[in-house]
């Protein structure tokens, strides 16, 4: 791989990362597997960027990746998940700190996401990150009614288990 695609991965990475930091924060309980998960995802981005058309925003391809390695890892089992050796110090990634003293009503929230299946999750989290139907229907590979439809059903699922 070249130089010039190396660093374009890198500051594409550097810029978005807080994108996957929150979905390892969905899909993981725990400071050592969300930082495997966050590994995970960095590999598995670095793997496909090759291919990367730049037909949508890098952000919601990543997202798309991100999305997916997580919910194919974690639906596959609730064991250990298999990682690949990444030196992220060769490529001068600023390990940013995640602040994970939220604030009370964040972390009701974030328990209540836990609840749900994987799909929803994803909608959650894209909806929250302010993302339109029209990018979270690209992004998860289902129709806009769809997403628009899912939504609604979720945050119903939501009231319901916030105010039981």
């Amino acid at each position: 791989m070249s130089d010039d695609l190396e660093k374009s991965f890198v500051q594409q990475l550097q810029t978005n990362q807080n994108i996957i930091h929150k979905i390892c924060r969905l899909y993981t309980n725990g400071d050592d597997a969300h930082k495997d998960l966050f590994q995970e995802i960095t590999i598995q981005l670095w793997k496909a960027f090759p291919k990367f058309r730049g037909e949508s925003k890098f952000s919601t391809w990543a997202y798309r990746v991100a999305l997916n390695t997580a919910i194919t890892l974690y639906r596959k089992s609730k064991r250990s998940v298999a990682t690949t050796e990444y030196d992220n110090s060769r490529h001068f990634l600023k390990d940013e700190d995640y602040n994970y003293e939220e604030e009370e009503q964040i972390k009701l929230m974030y328990k209540a996401v836990h609840q749900l299946n994987d799909i929803e999750k994803a909608l959650v989290f894209m909806y929250l990150e302010d993302k339109d139907y029209q990018e979270i229907s690209e992004t998860l590979g289902i129709s806009e009614v769809n997403a628009r439809v899912k939504m609604n059903r979720i945050k119903g699922k939501l009231k319901k288990i916030l105010n039981p």
